[in-house]
């Protein structure tokens, strides 16, 4: 019995561990995905459309993975374009690969076929650089909505 438990035991730590890390790469499979985790998301969404018979695409792919996955503003929808021909035709991909980068449903940024590596890099950190600014612009004009009594009298005038 008590080696049943400890086989279980590590699995289920891995469960849990797992299951609190947010998903950064994941392959959209329909439209109803689609707009849950990329028109609806929080933050912003690089969008690659890719063919499985497409070399250029096999070589952009991981490339976009090792980029994106470490920085936490950004996530990578990856769209297999032949199970998917209705999301292309949305987005009028004649070639692939494709990249779309998007945020709260409007197209930011994109490019069509395999870049070199500076060029994916930048278009990449302008994102990031993006987020970065986006987010503190936001912190900067929050309100404080705390109310100040020492304007108003008892009787419900405002003091001068």
């Amino acid at each position: 019995m008590l080696r049943n438990i400890n086989k279980t035991f590590p699995m289920w730590i891995r469960r849990i561990s797992l299951s609190h890390q947010k998903k950064k790469v994941y392959e959209i499979n329909g439209n109803i995905e689609f707009n849950d985790k990329v028109m609806n998301g929080k933050g912003t969404v690089v969008v690659n459309f890719h063919a499985d018979w497409c070399d250029p695409c096999t070589i952009l792919t991981p490339k976009l993975i090792e980029l994106i996955e470490p920085i936490e503003t950004l996530d990578l929808a990856i769209i297999n374009l032949e199970s998917n021909p209705d999301l292309a035709d949305v987005f009028s991909v004649k070639a692939v690969p494709a990249v779309f980068a998007i945020s709260n449903g409007l197209v930011l940024d994109k490019f069509i076929g395999l870049q070199d590596i500076k060029m994916i890099e930048q278009f990449v950190e302008k994102l990031t650089a993006r987020d970065t600014a986006v987010n503190s612009k936001i912190e900067d004009n929050s309100v404080n909505l705390k109310v100040d009594d020492s304007t108003n009298s008892k009787d419900g005038n405002v003091k001068p």
